[in-house]
């Protein structure tokens, strides 16, 4: 997988260089509804990226505008459980990254393991604990996508996640903030590990 050979692919179907990438994940593809598209590039169409076997994710690269910022937006992504490797799952990423995407916000639809928080709460992720026993940086370093070690005491942006609580608390909508645990699944949580 190259990334350049990606980037060529993409740049060869659009003009629009994105500041934001945005990934949907399942049940949250009206977002895309949203946005005034330029260009949608299926992902076939893209060398390097794989083809998501999740029905409800479409396998699209959307380009446009969505209010007054340039987009990105991937209309599907990938999980390890469907045979990918962490650096396949990870490969759109770094092609959004050369196209230009400064900003990453990634949805997704996952269990819960805090005892008051219910089905279809938001939750804004604050940190993460990797439990998936490989990284998708465990490959030879390309410096030019970033540093061998990068520091993970921030990985999620504080001013962005100020705004997202700005933002839900002006529009009444409950939010939650948790530490996202991520897992190999498919499978979903046994009663010990809600424990």
């Amino acid at each position: 997988m190259v990334v350049a050979d990606a980037v060529r692919a993409v740049q060869a179907r659009t003009e629009v260089i994105p500041e934001i990438a945005v990934i949907l994940g399942t049940g949250l593809g009206a977002l895309a509804e949203e946005l005034k598209a330029e260009s949608t590039i299926p992902y076939p169409d893209i060398p390097g990226f794989p083809t998501p076997t999740v029905e409800t994710h479409a396998g699209r690269l959307l380009f446009g505008t969505l209010g007054k910022r340039r987009v990105a937006i991937m209309q599907g992504r990938f999980h390890r459980y469907e045979g990918y490797t962490l650096q396949q799952v990870a490969f759109p990423v770094r092609v959004l990254k050369a196209l230009g995407a400064k900003t990453l916000i990634v949805s997704n639809v996952s269990g819960g393991m805090h005892p008051l928080w219910a089905t279809g709460d938001l939750v804004l992720i604050s940190d993460h604990i990797n439990l998936l026993g490989d990284n998708p940086l465990a490959e030879p370093n390309v410096a030019a996508e970033g540093p061998r070690f990068p520091d993970m005491s921030a990985a999620y942006d504080p001013e962005l996640r100020t705004l997202a609580r700005a933002v839900a608390l002006d529009n009444k909508i409950v939010l939650r903030e948790g530490v996202y645990v991520a897992v190999p699944g498919p499978n979903l949580e046994t009663r010990a590990e809600y424990r």
